[in-house]
């Protein structure tokens, strides 16, 4: 039997957490109910925890944990963090139910100390049952129009999306589940083949200085859609 559960990747969320080491502030985007945060406190218990969540029950869930928690949009609201303030930032299975990206990467970008460090994980458009599924002639499950997703991202795409600026460096790649395998054999699958494994987890590092690379792109590029890029 599939195990969903695998799709978060709790596991390599703590792997990353103890590769970073030491970090004083943390944030979670689209923090849920807490649980990713609760994996970077136990790995560094004087750190700091800080969520944006959107959906107000988890905001209460996330208050009652004793996390500092904002109820925020996304897709439209500067974070409320000052420049290069944060060590870390995390976004786990957030970004693809978002279109507004430009925004979203520029304020971590932003907020994101340089030597700080961005997990990010999100389905996987290539995964093998997508791939399968595709050759077949149907619908990817990582992107449907019936569903909450309204992006789908792979591996090669979005480390072309973060030279738009550059100041990202990968520090590490790993993929959690194999669909349609049990556990036992989902597990060494998603270890040995990451690229096509139900998610991917990305560790970055932030090398440089920000200066507003991601929403300057759209009109650069002369991108024909109406992408949220700040307050004109």
């Amino acid at each position: 039997m599939i195990d969903r559960s695998l799709n978060y990747g709790r596991h390599i969320i703590a792997d990353f957490a103890a590769k970073i080491g030491h970090y004083e502030t943390v944030l979670d985007i689209g923090a849920g109910k807490g649980d990713d945060l609760a994996i970077y406190k136990s790995k560094c218990d004087n750190a700091r925890l800080l969520a944006l969540e959107g959906y107000e029950p988890n905001v209460a869930k996330l208050a009652a944990r004793g996390i500092e928690v904002f109820s925020h949009d996304l897709e439209r609201d500067r974070f409320p963090f000052e420049d290069e303030s944060l060590d870390l930032v995390s976004a786990n299975q957030i970004l693809e139910h978002v279109k507004e990206i430009f925004w979203i990467f520029h304020e971590i970008a932003r907020t994101l100390k340089i030597g700080g460090h961005f997990v990010l994980a999100v389905p996987n458009l290539a995964s093998l049952h997508n791939r399968a599924l595709l050759l077949l002639g149907r619908q990817p499950t990582s992107i449907q129009n019936h569903s909450a997703h309204v992006r789908g991202y792979t591996k090669p795409d979005l480390m072309r999306f973060l030279k738009i600026w550059g100041g990202f460096e990968l520090v590490d790649f790993q993929g959690s589940n194999f669909y349609p395998f049990p556990p036992c054999i989902a597990k060494p699958l998603a270890r040995a083949f990451p690229q096509t494994a139900w998610s991917i987890f990305l560790l970055l590092k932030k090398t440089k200085e920000y200066e507003g690379e991601f929403i300057k792109w759209p009109i650069e590029k002369s991108l024909e859609t109406n992408f949220y890029l700040g307050e004109k």
